[in-house]
């Protein structure tokens, strides 16, 4: 069973399953990070929806390089949490199944290619506390922990 975090859902909203993958990219000390500046500008770990037809690892490289402008290596799956959640940029409910992996990053390729998107690097101790969902903090967290990263 996969944990959840943040509300239970509501009996009274139909959710849609939205599976996704998000990396933990530990960089120089501290851990490459985004921001969506349109929204509530909040932390969040690279990554997204996996589209239908594609595999986890090819939607977590997509995601990371269209959220950050970085290319990443050797991802490894270190956990996952589901949350519900409204997503106003799609306009519906969702059940998220969130995917999370711990990778490298590799190389800048440039920008974010993803509108109001912003890549930043963050210590370890700031992304725990700052971090906008229960279950990215969590996650970064328990690798902290466990000496994945430090």
């Amino acid at each position: 069973m996969i944990r959840r975090v943040g509300l239970p859902p509501d009996r009274k909203i139909r959710y849609r399953l939205r599976p996704g993958a998000y990396a933990i990219l530990p960089c120089g000390g501290g851990l490459l990070l985004t921001r969506q500046l349109d929204s509530d500008e909040a932390l969040q770990l690279p990554g997204g929806g996996i589209d239908p037809g594609e595999s986890p690892l090819t939607a977590l490289h997509r995601e990371v390089f269209e959220e950050t402008g970085w290319r990443i290596a050797s991802p490894r799956r270190i956990g996952a949490f589901r949350r519900f959640v409204f997503m106003p940029d799609y306009g519906f409910w969702a059940e998220k199944m969130c995917t999370v992996y711990l990778a490298r990053p590799t190389r800048r390729i440039g920008p974010p290619s993803e509108p109001h998107h912003e890549a930043l690097f963050a210590g370890v101790s700031t992304a725990i506390r700052d971090l906008g969902n229960t279950g990215d903090q969590r996650m970064v967290s328990l690798a902290h922990r466990r000496g994945w990263i430090t």
